[in-house]
């Protein structure tokens, strides 16, 4: 008899039970074993909300709702393999032991538990071990003859932070046993990163050809405020990759195992690039002195292109926005935020841009700006802040009896376009897409209310070199949306006479591969050096870094698509003492 797997890579809003049931009420039918993804029945990540009472009640009524379902309807081939929580709870209804597990849904029986995830990651955007309860031991499942053995998405990676290796502790026990395994099935829920499929594939490989059999992988899909889920699910045998779904759609697809018969002569290799540590790799070239970042390919350009558009729509549509407000420069990361919205619109939303010229912008900022609107068909609105600047500067100096100039000068312009932007935002209900990349959000080069403001950051993790990429990749691929005046132009806030970034920054070149430095292999000074990054740099970049803590926690959500971000997996202490780092 033939086995059909049925792949759910499901697309539902966290907590979103009755569409989350529904979907599983209407798709589970025919003679497939069908996998959906880990905690389909909740959604991920959870966070505190699995701690509360509500929560847990209304999870617990429609589990039982779908327990009731599958034990109503009638005997038949099917069965359903998907995610979900298992509630241990105390007298006075909290709960005493939570675990991430994968239930059956047998029809004519029921929910039955049949597995527990055994690694709970702890690191960078995770924190399950504050949550779960860890399971401890493997679990096999037959179905139609065919015997699977089942993981949950971090018991594939294999690290020397976790005390066991699941995949390892299965193997051994296939062999003790003498098991036949007609595949491995894991349920995950695998954030996005550039180049993370590729990693996803070899590991999966090296499992396949571990076991001799096919790695079934259903990811879910999903932006959950900065944390994209992109699915990409897809069936490995030995080195052949045999099936492949869409990447950040929910997507479903039937396979007969008996397709998914690879070449598994090849011997595993684990290296060190794809187990979890691999994830975490810095991209950077150090064949060069001093280092540069690694430059992105074309492919690559593609992934963040659509993962940020993704990003953008998930938190639009759920936030309720359909208007977006930006705030035009005339140069380079104003203008690649606005064709990023312009590529994500969807029919009914629309996109407003505000040049707001002070005395020192440049005539060719307009002119730019200007074109830029033009080449996409986006309405552009004057607002010179000149008058206004000048009549704050004056009665502040009326009012303090002391002028302010300098740097308070610079901020309070700033500040003036932050104001404008929200009070446009507020009259038309549109939300402010921030413009600020990685590099400056790393050496506070940015305005606290200012020009740091909005709902939503694009480019927070895009150091500046990575931000001209893109935009040479758009202008490629998707016309010349940007005009390459602004392209080739030096980046300048423009708050100064004759103001450029390298008057206060080392060029960009230098601090992108510095900042990753820190960032991604936690270097400190003398590591830097060591790198052959000049003192002078370093010492300058680093007392930047480490002054700018506060500006970075009062940052706004932004998209995350690499492995190590500013955001919600950057846990630092704003107060403490900088001298650790500096000497």
């Amino acid at each position: 008899m033939k086995t059909q797997l049925h792949l759910h890579q499901t697309h539902h809003t966290l907590a979103d039970f009755d569409s989350i049931m529904k979907y599983a009420a209407e798709n589970l039918q025919g003679e497939s074993l069908h996998v959906f993804p880990e905690l389909f029945l909740t959604g991920y990540p959870l966070q505190d909300l699995v701690l509360q009472r509500p929560f847990i009640e209304q999870y617990l009524s429609h589990q039982n709702d779908l327990h009731e379902w599958a034990k109503k309807m009638p005997k038949a081939a099917w069965r359903g393999l998907l995610g979900g929580l298992s509630f241990e709870m105390e007298c006075q209804g909290t709960p005493k032991h939570i675990q991430n597990v994968i239930y059956e849904v047998i029809p004519g029986t029921g929910l039955k538990q049949l597995y527990t995830k055994r690694l709970l990651p702890n690191y960078d955007i995770f924190d399950e071990q504050k949550y779960f309860v860890p399971g401890n031991g493997n679990a096999f499942y037959e179905f139609n003859g065919e015997l699977f053995g089942l993981q949950i998405c971090e018991d594939m990676w294999a690290s020397t932070f976790h005390q066991m290796d699941p995949c390892e502790l299965m193997h051994t026990e296939v062999k003790e046993k003498n098991l036949k395994l007609s595949g491995i099935i894991n349920l995950s829920a695998s954030p996005f990163e550039a180049a993370k499929k590729k990693k996803r594939f070899e590991r999966a490989k090296n499992i396949s050809l571990l076991f001799g059999c096919p790695f079934i992988y259903v990811n879910r899909v999903g932006g959950e405020d900065e944390i994209l889920f992109d699915g990409s699910s897809f069936i490995m045998a030995g080195s052949e990759l045999v099936l492949e779904l869409k990447t950040f759609e929910n997507d479903s697809r039937c396979f007969e195992l008996k397709s998914a018969q690879g070449q598994y002569d090849q011997k595993p290799v684990f290296r060190q690039e794809n187990t979890w540590e691999g994830l975490f790799t810095p991209q950077i070239d150090n064949t060069q002195r001093p280092p540069v970042l690694n430059e992105w390919t074309d492919h690559e350009c593609a992934e963040v292109l659509k993962g940020l558009q993704f990003g953008l729509q998930e938190y639009a549509t759920k936030s309720g926005f359909k208007k977006f407000q930006i705030a035009l420069s005339g140069g380079m990361d104003s203008a690649l935020v606005l064709a990023i919205v312009k590529l994500s619109l969807k029919p009914g939303q629309s996109v407003e841009a505000i040049y707001m010229a002070s005395q020192f912008s440049a005539s060719a900022s307009t002119e730019l700006s200007v074109d830029m609107c033009h080449r996409l068909g986006i309405p552009l609105v004057h607002f010179p802040i000149k008058f206004l600047h000048a009549m704050v500067k004056n009665a502040f100096t009326q009012n303090f009896s002391e002028p302010f100039e300098s740097l308070t000068d610079e901020n309070v312009q700033s500040r003036l376009r932050g104001m404008l932007l929200y009070t446009r935002s507020n009259q038309t209900g549109s939300m402010v897409i921030n413009t600020s990349n990685k590099s400056e959000l790393a050496v506070g080069y940015s305005t606290q209310y200012g020009d740091s403001v909005g709902a939503i950051s694009l480019l927070g993790d895009l150091y500046k070199t990575e931000v001209y990429r893109l935009a040479s990749y758009i202008n490629s691929h998707h016309g010349q949306m940007i005009p390459e005046g602004i392209i080739g132009r030096g980046p300048s806030a423009e708050l100064r006479e004759n103001q450029l970034d390298q008057d206060s920054l080392p060029p960009y070149i230098r601090l992108d591969a510095i900042l990753e430095g820190i960032l991604s292999y936690h270097f400190g000074k003398k590591q830097l050096l060591e790198s052959g990054f000049s003192e002078e740099e370093v010492t300058k970049v680093l007392h930047l870094y480490l002054k700018s803590e506060y500006k970075r926690a009062q940052f706004c959500p932004i998209l995350k698509v690499k492995a190590k971000s500013f955001g919600f997996g950057y846990r630092v202490p704003m107060s403490k003492n900088l001298n650790y780092q500096l000497n």
